[in-house]
């Protein structure tokens, strides 16, 4: 009996000390990962900084912030785990009904640049966005409105994307309509290029990058638009969220294309030999390329950042995809694979992936 009795104890601490490593191996195999959302909550349009070894977050949000402020702002170490910090911008005066969106945020000498759009929302629809700068002595602000980027001929001009370019030159590409068929395009939004004289300041020089002639891009059929006195258009195509990335000596211009709403939208590209073009359109007629929907499970991915992971190499699309109810666009965070055929996002993804 005692035998067995040491037997049993011997074979329960066994099992027991099975139990405890099997449960800390899976706990360590769960600490290995990630699942999409890395950000359960509303962060439509991410952009992501890095800094310092610090991870900055800015989406769209209006004035929701709890601190009044506009734009929700988190911050990481690892792309994965997000702390809430508030709102960035400090809002401007006179602009209490006017939307914001989609910030983005560079640093030079000294001083943290935002770029944004402004506009429309319960000012009306009839007023259109354009693009404005803020500046900050600290990345996670509070932010400044300093300067307005104009562009006269465009009623509408969003998602400024600030790039410097390996000689040090500053760029800014950014989206604004077309309402012409000229050589084929649809009217919509479409792609544009421009100098930065200075971080606060246009050279007028643009050109544009690309405009919509693939028909899944449609953002609406016969659409009117208030903007161009309730002119109806047969089609209306958008072309939005661009994102430059120089690799192997070709620039690329990634942006988000079509309806938001939509299963269709999605990230496609086109590129270039130089930074201010031409660029090349490569794009099909079937769909986005490099991110798109997955049906049942990942609706609306789009309008993305780039950003190198923690290990200093691995590059990542920032992007944001619908919850399943629709209710707001949440962050999520993927792989992109220079492949032979050209940049593909290695998702979206929906289950455990190896955290960054």
């Amino acid at each position: 009996m005692p035998h067995s009795r040491r037997n049993f104890l011997k074979y329960a601490a066994a099992s027991v000390g099975s139990s405890l490593l099997m449960h800390n191996s899976l706990a360590a195999a769960a600490a290995r990962t990630y699942t999409n959302p890395v950000y359960p909550h509303s962060m439509p349009d991410p952009f992501v900084l890095s800094h310092k070894g610090t991870y900055y977050a800015f989406g769209t949000a209006g004035q929701n912030a709890k601190d009044g402020r506009i734009f929700n702002l988190l911050t990481s170490k690892n792309l994965v785990d997000w702390k809430e910090l508030g709102g960035a911008l400090t809002p401007p005066a006179g602009s209490e009904k006017a939307e914001f969106w989609a910030p983005e945020v560079v640093y030079q000498n000294g001083t943290f640049y935002m770029y944004y759009s402004r506009g429309g929302g319960a000012i009306g629809a009839s007023v259109g966005h354009r693009l404005h700068v803020a500046t900050s002595t600290k990345p996670e602000g509070p932010y400044k409105e300093v300067a307005l980027l104009d562009v006269p001929e465009s009623k509408f001009t969003i998602d400024a994307h600030p790039f410097q370019d390996t000689d040090g030159k500053w760029y800014l590409f950014y989206a604004r309509d077309f309402i012409d068929t000229d050589n084929g395009y649809f009217p919509g939004t479409g792609l544009v290029v421009d100098r930065l004289t200075s971080m606060t300041k246009l050279a007028n020089e643009s050109r544009t990058v690309m405009r919509a002639r693939h028909p899944w891009t449609v953002f609406e059929k016969n659409r009117t638009m208030p903007l161009y006195d309730n002119r109806t258009f047969a089609e209306w195509h958008t072309l939005e969220g661009p994102f430059v990335r120089k690799h192997n000596g070709k620039y690329y211009c990634f942006y988000s294309g079509a309806n938001f709403l939509t299963p269709r939208y999605g990230v496609d590209y086109c590129e270039a030999d130089t930074v201010m073009g031409p660029y090349r359109d490569t794009a099909n007629d079937t769909g986005a390329r490099v991110l798109h929907a997955v049906a049942g499970h990942v609706r609306g991915p789009g309008h993305h950042s780039h950003v190198i992971g923690p290990d200093g190499k691995t590059e990542y699309l920032v992007y944001h995809a619908w919850d399943a109810g629709m209710k707001e666009r949440q962050m999520c965070i993927d792989k992109l694979a220079w492949t032979k055929e050209g940049p593909r996002c290695q998702g979206p993804t929906y289950t455990p992936q190896p955290i960054p």
